[in-house]
């Protein structure tokens, strides 16, 4: 491995450096303690090999282009591939037009560990090339309006339209979501990012450039990871603000950890993500590491419980994923139910949005999140886009799930209103 004295400015130089290329991918944990990641950041620029999928049958692609290449593929899945999990439709409007998936086999791999940069893939004098480049300090100007598909009145009565289906029995919760977009919108992705990433670090955030296409993300969640023959995923469910006031910002930690509503709802998720990793599981493997954990980031208290097991060796990982997707804390319970009535009252497609992106290494160990608290951009069509939602059950205020959206938005829109 080879020192970097400077490991901050060392990432920021790397991160610029890999933007020159038409495809790269960023996962930074920002120094967060975490029992499963293997690296501190992860960059991967430069394609050898890519698979861009569209068809219907985008998981049996991607298994046929990790057996056919066994390297390092760092990619994205789509929320709409739940149409290849189900019989569902995805109709409502999209501006952003990524793909519903794409994966990449880099040219070159950097990963960092304790302050020590180690090339992976790639020539070893690329370090020299980084550490020599000049990153030009420029000022960002936002001169675009944020506007959103939904006003409050329509939000609330949306959720109560939905809280009447809870109440029929249709559903038990819903993750129902809204989006903001600027159109017109000039930004330069990776120091927006950057300014996002200082604004709002997470375990999961990360920078994913497809041509025109970029994701700029400041997620706290993991959708799910493999280690050897180990299956982890971390849904979030219960969300509470922060306060700057230390002996506040504690007893808002506490409500947040005893609150019966937040309990409620992380619990049917719990359930949920445990009977998607049964479908993958040696039998009887399935367990709760962690209910109900409280962990703390600079906007948010969040709720996140931690459920595990083995692999069935018979099961290959890709169908692993393709058992747990799309990730439970984004859709909600029934999970068929739910993305039917979430396709019926959203008004955007969701795309990338409550999708997810990382990488599988060479030995099909593999690491993806969830992308929430993210900026979607597409350079092409200079169309700027973010959502943020909640779960909607049968105790929820609707007032109060919009302010909720509201609070999940704020490192956002710190980053391009001010």
């Amino acid at each position: 491995m080879e020192n970097q004295l400077n490991s901050s400015d060392f990432k920021q130089k790397a991160l610029h450096w890999a933007n020159q290329f038409d495809v790269c991918c960023f996962l930074d944990s920002n120094n967060y303690k975490d029992n499963y990641s293997e690296y501190d950041f992860v960059l991967a620029f430069g394609r050898k090999a890519e698979l861009k999928s569209s068809k219907g049958n985008a998981f049996d692609e991607l298994k046929a282009f990790y057996e056919a290449n066994k390297q390092w593929l760092f990619g994205f899945f789509s929320y709409d591939l739940k149409n290849e999990t189900e019989n569902l439709k995805s109709d409502n409007p999209d501006e952003l037009n990524f793909p519903e998936l794409y994966f990449f086999v880099p040219e070159y791999l950097i990963v960092s560990k304790n302050n020590e940069v180690e090339v992976l893939l790639g020539e070893k004098s690329i370090l020299e090339n980084i550490n020599s480049f000049h990153v030009t300090d420029e000022k960002t100007s936002y001169g675009f309006t944020i506007q959103s598909r939904f006003s409050k009145t329509d939000y609330i009565q949306k959720v109560n339209r939905l809280k009447e289906h809870i109440i029929r029995g249709d559903i038990y919760e819903v993750n129902f979501c809204q989006e903001f977009f600027a159109e017109n919108a000039i930004i330069n992705p990776v120091q927006t990012f950057e300014l996002l990433n200082q604004v709002s670090p997470t375990p999961f955030a990360g920078y994913f450039k497809v041509k025109g296409h970029y994701i700029l993300s400041a997620t706290p969640e993991r959708f799910l990871c493999k280690r050897g023959a180990k299956l982890i995923s971390q849904p979030i469910k219960g969300t509470a603000r922060r306060s700057e006031y230390l002996i506040e910002d504690e007893q808002i930690k506490q409500q947040l950890k005893n609150n019966s509503k937040e309990q409620a709802e992380n619990v049917m998720v719990v359930d949920l993500v445990r009977h998607d990793l049964t479908k993958s599981a040696v039998k009887g493997s399935v367990k709760v590491d962690e209910l109900f954990g409280i962990y703390s980031f600079p906007q948010v208290h969040q709720m996140i419980s931690t459920i595990s097991c083995e692999l069935n060796p018979a099961i290959h990982f890709i169908d692993a994923i393709k058992n747990a997707f799309p990730m439970g804390s984004m859709t909600g319970a029934p999970k068929v139910k739910a993305m039917e009535l979430i396709e019926q009252y959203e008004k955007t497609k969701r795309g990338i949005y409550s999708g997810s992106f990382g990488c599988i290494s060479p030995a099909g160990d593999f690491d993806f999140n969830v992308v929430i608290r993210s900026i979607l951009y597409n350079e092409e069509k200079s169309y700027l886009s973010f959502q943020v939602g909640g779960a909607i059950t049968f105790q929820s205020d609707a007032k109060a799930e919009f302010d909720e959206c509201l609070l999940k938005a704020s490192a956002i829109l710190k980053v391009l209103v001010g």
